[in-house]
Formats: structure tokens, sequence, C-alpha cells
């Protein structure tokens, strides 16, 4: 089954999300084990990483539906 253009490039679409994820992840694991300093990173990249942090928080606390402080009875 052949996959159109716009399929393949919905698929790397997807695909690129998904490592830029892993990259995230793996910047803040490095960071947690000291092996690398936000500081060390180029001026746009660490202004690119924030705004992506503070995206999804911003999501993430519009999706919760239910505050911390609210107890479930």
């Amino acid at each position: 089954m052949s996959h159109s253009k716009d399929q393949i490039k919905h698929d790397l679409s997807d695909l690129d999300s998904d490592f830029i994820r892993v990259l995230e992840d793996l910047i803040d694991a490095l960071i947690a084990n000291g092996v690398l300093r936000l500081t060390d990173l180029p001026p746009q990249a660490m202004a690119k990483l924030s705004e992506r942090k503070r995206t999804r928080r911003r999501l993430q606390g519009a999706l919760d539906l239910i505050d911390d402080e609210d107890t479930l009875l």
C-alpha cells in the first residue's frame, strides 16, 4: 500500500513532535543530574525550551478539571 505525500508529511510531523518531547526530557534529565546547566544552551534554545515548558504548563492547567486542593468524596 502506497502512502500519499500528505500522509507521509503528517507521519513525519508526528514523529518530529514525539522526538522533540524526547529531547526535552533528555535535557531535563541532564540538568537534573548536573551534567548540563540550562545556561549552557544558546540563548535561542533556552528561550524556545522555556516557551514550550510554559505552554505545556498552561495546557496542563487548562485540562485539570479538579484543583489539587479539592478532595474527592
